[in-house]
């Protein structure tokens, strides 16, 4: 296919036009063209096809017969041309009409749901589709496209992931009231931490990941007392009196206002970790998932400022 020889949609609309409406004058009005444009439009479609479309008279122009069949043939031309605008039109509604997000548990019980409140209005048409998994699938779905972007808080990314801060999150010790720890007088060593059965989030879980990375440098970390795949179950746990857990200060800051839980700080240790957005890298965010990047952006902005 030589593409350099094919004639320009436009000046075949301008050629129907002139047809319907019997003159080139009346042609460029319907056009928005002035009528010099409009007729050095129609001498370029001339030259590309290597025929005469139109007869110039001193009063006006007239289709020559080669002309009447270009015309002809041209609705037809056209008409294909404004069904394959209207398929890819469609086609790109639907791509963008469903936005498939990935994110972590902690990130998509208590962020995500204010992040897709605000994304409403911005984007009425889209229906997210949200997964919910621990961050090491998050990076899993993102990168076999599965999710166009993700939520995660682990402190290290796969290779082939782009990311942006969202948010900053702390994990805290906690116990029920009636644990031993809930009474006592003396700091929680880290050594003493690493070296307590704990109850856990489950492998890949970015709770879990932060915590033992932090933590390694203290000595051997103990077995876990229990490994769970939820927050809410690692807080069933720790009501009935099983163990310390390390959770996300997110998922405990009820528990811990009305006193179920208990804070046990960790002396000297820092266990603020980062929540960031993911995708692929090299991939540019447009459209739905840009709209939610920014608000998730700026959500983490504001909590950062007021440091809640």
């Amino acid at each position: 296919m030589r593409l350099n020889r094919w004639p320009d949609l436009e000046a075949l609309a301008l050629l129907v036009t002139v047809s319907e409406l019997g003159g080139v004058g009346r042609a460029a009005r319907q056009h928005g063209i002035s009528q010099p444009s409009a007729s050095s439009r129609l001498r370029t479609l001339e030259r590309r096809l290597g025929v005469q479309v139109l007869q110039r008279l001193p009063v006006g122009s007239r289709l020559t017969a080669e002309g009447q069949m270009v015309v002809d043939w041209a609705r037809d031309v056209l008409g294909a041309a404004d069904a394959l605008m209207a398929g890819v039109t469609a086609m790109r509604r639907e791509r963008g009409a469903a936005l498939p997000v990935a994110a972590s548990m902690t990130v998509a019980e208590y962020l995500v749901p204010g992040w897709l409140i605000g994304l409403r209005p911005i984007e009425p048409d889209v229906t997210v589709g949200l997964q919910v998994v621990n961050s090491a699938r998050v990076a899993e779905l993102v990168l076999a496209g599965e999710a166009e972007i993700g939520f995660v808080e682990g402190p290290s990314l796969p290779v082939g992931l782009a990311s942006r801060l969202v948010g900053r999150d702390r994990l805290v010790v906690v116990v029920a009231p009636g644990h031993p720890w809930a009474r006592r007088r003396t700091p929680l060593r880290p050594r003493e931490l690493a070296a307590t059965p704990l109850i856990v989030r489950e492998p890949g879980s970015g709770t879990r990941i932060t915590f033992e990375t932090v933590m390694e440098r203290y000595g051997p970390l103990a077995e876990p007392l229990l490994e769970l795949g939820s927050n809410s179950a690692v807080k069933v746990a720790l009501a009935s009196g099983a163990g310390p857990a390390v959770l996300s200060e997110l998922a405990v800051a009820d528990e811990l206002a009305d006193g179920r839980l208990l804070a046990v700080p960790p002396e000297g240790v820092d266990l603020q970790r980062r929540l960031r957005a993911v995708w692929i890298e090299g991939r540019r965010l447009d459209g739905p998932a840009r709209s939610l990047l920014t608000l998730a952006t700026r959500s983490g902005a504001a909590r950062r400022v007021t440091g809640s």
